[in-house]
């Protein structure tokens, strides 16, 4: 009788365990979901402007879209988890001052995001280098450095002239002000191409309800003079490329002056 009871108890454990992975692998399958719709929502992909020679574009008039509930004064950060492709999701953090960093930030080569491939241009800063591994929460926003789930290939352009101003504005204001700001970026893909077409950026100060600092764009993962393949993040030459970059010349030093005998 004692092993019939201890039969039934091991059947009734497995069930409930088979019961409760099933609940959470359809809890991920709803939110990968939801995510891509409020992504769909958000854009509505298809009518996004092509890029025409911004670095960013303003999406719906600039309003982010956070609700008022989520506008709470404590730190916070999460990533999503890489998907199927190995492919970053969104990243989200509440960002303040007393988690800012100090000192300089450490190597992250050891992370391959997907779509990274070789790439370099004489006309890009910087080496000539491509492609960036791109913090989308900004290491200088809450410290947070070699997490896979927070890098992504971006080029040398979006991540500098797009993404960077953006990112600088939410520290300056932080540092300045001592409030809160939340931040949201989300890195858009197309179909199964390991490359982002970009990232969207919404942020909002939460101690003044957006008064301080507030935007909502999309910041675009293109490269003047550079064809990209999205779905691999191969690369090549564009038919009407750029000037080399030039090296910026320091003045000579000013000669001392001897003095008169």
């Amino acid at each position: 009788m004692k092993r019939f009871f201890k039969f039934i108890i091991i059947i009734v454990l497995c069930a409930a365990c088979w019961y409760a992975w099933n609940l959470y692998q359809q809890d991920q399958t709803d939110q990968a979901q939801l995510d891509q719709t409020q992504i769909e929502q958000i854009y509505d992909i298809g009518n996004l402007p092509e890029y025409s020679g911004e670095p960013s574009v303003v999406v719906s008039g600039g309003e982010p879209g956070f609700a008022p509930e989520d506008l709470k004064p404590e730190f916070y950060e999460k990533f999503s988890e890489l998907d199927s492709l190995g492919r970053c999701g969104t990243a989200e953090a509440c960002v303040d001052r007393e988690h800012m960093p100090e000192g300089e930030r450490e190597e992250i080569d050891t992370v391959k995001p997907s779509g990274w491939k070789g790439g370099k241009y004489d006309f890009i800063d910087n080496g000539g280098f491509l492609y960036n591994r791109c913090h989308m929460i900004g290491w200088q926003l809450t410290g947070q450095n070699a997490e896979e789930r927070n890098l992504i290939t971006g080029t040398r352009y979006m991540n500098v002239e797009g993404m960077l101003p953006y990112e600088n504005q939410v520290a300056r204001y932080v540092r300045r002000s001592g409030n809160h700001v939340l931040y949201r970026v989300t890195p858009v893909f197309q179909g199964e191409e390991l490359l982002s077409r970009g990232v969207h950026l919404e942020a909002e100060s939460v101690e003044d309800a957006g008064e301080g600092l507030s935007f909502n764009v999309f910041c675009y993962n293109v490269q003047p003079g550079v064809e990209i393949d999205y779905m691999t993040g191969a690369n090549w030459l564009a038919e009407n490329p750029p000037e080399p970059a030039q090296e910026v010349q320091l003045p000579e030093p000013a000669q001392e002056v001897q003095p008169e005998n």
